[in-house]
């Protein structure tokens, strides 16, 4: 990388604003069309499709280079961060023209999920608590989530019903065939790290050190999911659906078909296309401390592994017997409802199969970090509880619609255990919400810095 590029990396951040909240789609929406229309020597916005619900899933496409580079936002509902990367990077595209180049033309879609968007919005402006966030979560299940409904034949398994929301991805991906596709994920709790393909180690440390130097600490602890290949600390290989194929024959001994509800990922489906490079940067809203302590704890991974399991177990079981108990009086189809339906069977499913993994792995036998033991026993359960409050909003959803005792008693208990296990979670964690500015420099700092090294 030049020193003159190092500079426009440390320019572009240093350009980053103050966001004191996530734009909602509306607003998103609004800010699309000015740029274009304030701009439109630079800036052109096309439809791509349409949302489940009828909402037009825009892409603004900012320059006139021969390379396609594509990023999208928003890729789970939940995951706003990066819808404010690219508000923020395509003001800044079109002030410079150094940053914008010749080379590229730059094509961001904010947000690809405008519907399951909307259902998040209550946390958007605060307060950025995890009782807040956790009250307001919503996510679809995996058959309706906009990364993971791609098509896929594997072995057994075949997935062919990709959502409009992934059509238009599959529009935009086939119609542009990009160099470079740019996934904005982010995470709720934690510390950050990143997926790509193809590894350049010469940028593992100047990935690291984006997350570092604005005080927030790499994930280091147990990955996000069992099957990642990691290349070096908090830098793992993209993930596709046929990793998790094989993990799960491994792991179970069973058809995976037999497991799997969700399609291939987009760099999976890109692969196939034209096989771009990929990027996703996984940074989170809280973090605590432990996070990136790699000290010695007591124990092996696998005690801390399962004893983490066996506390998430009764917030699990609240899920499932809930939506069995109910499931027949929640009549009003609505998205909250559906994704509790599929998300419940799929907890009890990878509990399961985390169990059967954590229990007989060879390479858990090994002493555990803090940072490990944080994921397993307070991480994890944090995560858990986010569908114990997706099934409270189902319950209430419905009970707006009609007086019901059973819903009214199920909700009851329900929002008895939601507080008490959010207060215990509260009392456990010493963490802190981080700016969203910081957030948004992070994601562009990771793209300005992986994009000359595909070049070489």
């Amino acid at each position: 990388m030049t020193r003159n590029h190092v500079h426009l990396i440390e320019r572009t951040l240093n350009s980053v604003p103050s966001i004191g909240c996530f734009l909602t789609v509306d607003e998103l929406d609004a800010t699309t069309d000015e740029l274009a229309c304030s701009n439109p020597e630079v800036v052109r916005v096309v439809d791509i499709g349409r949302s489940t619900d009828g909402h037009p899933i825009r892409m603004l496409r900012i320059g006139h280079g021969e390379q396609q580079l594509l990023f999208f936002a928003c890729p789970h509902p939940n995951e706003p961060t990066g819808a404010m990367a690219l508000e923020v990077l395509a003001k800044l595209l079109v002030a410079s023209d150094e940053l914008r180049g010749s080379r590229y033309t730059w094509n961001l879609i904010k947000c690809i999920d405008p519907d399951g968007t909307r259902l998040n919005e209550g946390w958007f402006s605060g307060p950025f608590t995890v009782t807040n966030y956790a009250t307001h979560f919503f996510r679809p299940g995996a058959s309706a989530q906009a990364e993971w409904t791609f098509p896929v034949t594997y072995k057994t398994y075949s997935f062919l019903r990709p959502i409009d929301e992934t059509k238009a991805l599959m529009t935009a991906i086939t119609g542009l065939r990009p160099r470079f596709i740019y996934s904005l994920h982010n995470s709720g709790m934690g510390g950050g790290y990143f997926y790509l393909t193809p590894h350049r180690p010469e940028i593992d440390e100047d990935l690291r050190t984006l997350v570092t130097d604005r005080g927030i600490p790499l994930a280091l602890g147990e990955p996000e999911i069992p099957w990642g290949v990691r290349l070096s600390p908090a830098i793992y290989q993209t993930p596709t659906l046929k990793d998790q194929y094989e993990f799960i024959a491994a792991q179970t001994g069973k058809d995976p078909a037999r497991v799997l509800e969700m399609g291939e990922g987009s760099y999976g489906f890109a692969r196939e296309i034209c096989d771009p490079a990929h990027l996703m940067c996984e940074v989170p809203y809280f973090f605590d401390p432990r996070t990136g302590d790699t000290s010695e704890a007591a124990g092996t991974r696998r005690e801390a592994i399962l004893a983490g399991l066996d506390r998430a177990q009764p917030m699990i079981d609240l899920v499932t017997t809930t939506m069995d108990r109910v499931q027949d009086r929640l009549t009003e189809p609505t998205r909250v409802r559906d994704a509790c339906l599929e998300i419940a069977p799929m907890l009890s499913r990878n509990l399961e199969m985390q169990r059967r993994w954590a229990s007989t792995s060879p390479e858990l036998d090994t002493p555990a970090t803090v940072s490990q033991v944080f994921d397993s026993a307070i991480a994890y359960r944090f995560y858990r509880l986010l569908f114990v409050g997706l099934t409270r909003r189902a319950l209430k959803a419905q009970l707006s619609i009609g007086a019901d005792t059973v819903l009214a008693d199920a909700l009851a208990h329900v929002e008895e255990r939601f507080a008490s296990w959010m207060q215990e979670l509260e009392s456990e964690l010493d963490y802190r919400a981080i700016p969203i500015k910081t957030l948004v420099e992070i994601q562009l700092g990771a793209a300005l810095h992986f994009l000359p090294a595909l070049e070489k």
